[in-house]
């Protein structure tokens, strides 16, 4: 059986988080939504998305295929559901299609639409990262259940003796792990530290909180759950109930609160963004299908980043700031609540930036990690620049 994760039109309302991966590509918890899928039904995933992204993210049909929506979280009683369905069956949700069964030519003639008006209602409760801020109001709930998935029968590698903990059977170490002087409190939640990962001197960590492989926390650093690092960032100062999803930095000091950053990206020096209103009110962002600001249900949203933008020392984001791809943002005073794609500037104002500037500081920055952009990477972002234009103008 093949296992695919479909994007649905769900992918818009992601953006810009989903301009550059598929939704199951997303972390939320420890794993991304494909890991989550993989570890449960021991199959190998690939994605069925966007026509631009296959080149990097290639579609794997077979004679029976497991077609499950890619924003969708499992849990046990899902699973099983899923685990039943017969050829040519489907679950759908409230008119969102969750999984079906079939053949090869079903997969390429694949459309949400036709199988939800056939699906099986499915009378379970269902949790849909559907928004972003769904990403980190999820997180804490997607720790713990990736902290049973991925530590169930395990032994943790120990600690240092300098190291205080709290509630130490909710602490998990991989190997590899190093850390010296630092306070970890699990009894809010469980604290996941990833294989090679690092927590420098006087750092404190309150969970549910999750360091992927490779991540390290800076001197000092404070960090309230739930909040996870992905694999091979670097943060430092105060962060509280963010995801991170992987290579990226917000190194120095300053705070982030309730924010999904991208891959890739770099958070300047003392930079800082508010995650509530001095009203109290509702916080709007933008939406890229609707074309405007839209309500986020909730009293907390920071910011929003996509994959590979920048900002420069001291930047100040308003609540509820959607950045796009490739923004290079720098200047005194707050940047405006929505950032285009490849735009240059600040508060002052922005002009477009330069594909060939784009790909030559993408290029660098994933150098630095021993990693490369790719002909596919090259492709995907250019596809971008060209869909986005109409926004910087």
């Amino acid at each position: 059986m093949q296992l695919i994760l479909f994007d649905d039109h769900s992918r818009e309302n992601l953006l810009p988080l989903t301009f550059t991966r598929p939704g199951s590509d997303i972390r939320v918890g420890i794993l991304t939504i494909a890991g989550k899928w993989e570890k449960e039904l021991g199959i190998k995933s690939s994605p069925l998305t966007i026509d631009y992204l296959k080149g990097k993210y290639p579609c794997l049909t077979g004679e029976d295929n497991l077609l499950v929506n890619g924003i969708l979280l499992p849990d046990s009683q899902l699973i099983a559901a899923i685990r039943d369905l017969e050829k040519e069956q489907a679950l759908v949700k409230e008119g969102v299609l969750l999984a079906a069964r079939t053949g090869k030519k079903g997969v390429d003639a694949f459309n949400t639409d036709s199988w939800t008006g056939i699906g099986e209602e499915y009378e379970g409760p269902v949790s849909l990262v559907d928004y972003p801020w769904k990403i980190f109001n999820l997180n804490g709930q997607e720790i713990e259940a990736d902290f049973q998935r991925i530590t169930g029968g395990r032994k943790s590698a120990t600690l240092s003796d300098t190291v205080q903990v709290i509630d130490p059977d909710r602490v998990f170490v991989e190997p590899g792990f190093k850390g010296e002087y630092i306070t970890l409190n699990a009894s809010m939640g469980p604290i996941y530290l990833g294989a090679e990962s690092e927590i420098m001197e006087g750092g404190v960590i309150r969970g549910p909180f999750a360091l992927c492989e490779g991540a390290t926390v800076k001197l000092s650093a404070k960090i309230y759950g739930p909040t996870t690092i992905g694999p091979y960032s670097s943060v430092g100062g105060e962060i509280k109930n963010c995801v991170i999803q992987a290579y990226s930095n917000k190194t120095h000091d300053g705070y982030l609160g309730n924010s999904v950053i991208g891959e890739w990206c770099n958070l300047g020096a003392d930079t800082n963004n508010s995650n509530l209103k001095n009203n109290y009110g509702e916080v709007k962002i933008w939406n890229y299908p609707s074309r405007e600001f839209i309500g986020t249900g909730s009293q907390l949203c920071g910011l929003i980043m996509g994959d590979h933008s920048k900002c420069g020392i001291n930047t100040m984001f308003n609540t509820g700031t959607v950045v796009g791809v490739s923004a290079n943002i720098f200047d005194s005073g707050f940047p405006p609540k929505f950032v285009p794609s490849f735009s240059w500037g600040g508060a002052g104002g922005f002009v477009p930036y330069r594909m060939e500037k784009v790909l030559e500081a993408a290029s660098l920055a994933m150098e630095r990690r021993r990693q490369k952009l790719s002909a596919e990477d090259k492709a995907i972002l250019e596809h971008i620049f060209q869909y986005t234009k109409e926004f910087r103008q």
